[in-house]
């Protein structure tokens, strides 16, 4: 596969990437094998698309196979909305390194320009508060 890319700042990022989401567990992985295989040297993961321990040990198994070096795979994932206190941020970059069995990433985004209530639910339920917050004559 031609490679094009663009330069962001230490490391060229390709402009063509598989992305991770929607993909199904039992699927994922396969999924990122044959990209690899078959050029593709950008692969976009994210913590919410709950697939990154699969997508790890496949990782792991690229790598160590020799398919592809590490440093030749530019990596993104991204911070989930319910980690973006500052004392949550390490530890949910510390969960995607493990679970991606990574020792960096090449790009970590914020996923979402908003916060949703911090805990261990990805999508936490707001209809507590809305209620509270309506006012009622």
């Amino acid at each position: 596969m031609a490679q094009k890319s663009i330069s962001c700042g230490v490391s060229q990022m390709p402009v063509v990437g598989l992305g991770t989401w929607q993909s199904k567990k039992g699927e994922v992985g396969a999924a990122v094998e044959h990209a690899l295989r078959n050029g593709y040297r950008h692969i976009d993961c994210a913590m919410i698309y709950q697939n990154e321990e699969e997508i790890g040990e496949t990782f792991k198994k690229v790598f160590s196979e020799g398919i592809v070096k590490r440093e030749d795979v530019f990596i993104t994932s991204k911070l989930w909305c319910t980690y973006k206190r500052a004392e949550d941020v390490l530890k949910a970059c510390t969960k995607t390194l493990k679970d991606l069995q990574l020792e960096y990433l090449d790009l970590y985004l914020i996923h979402w320009p908003f916060s949703l209530r911090p805990g261990n639910t990805f999508f936490p339920s707001v209809k507590k508060r809305w209620r509270k917050s309506v006012r009622r004559e």
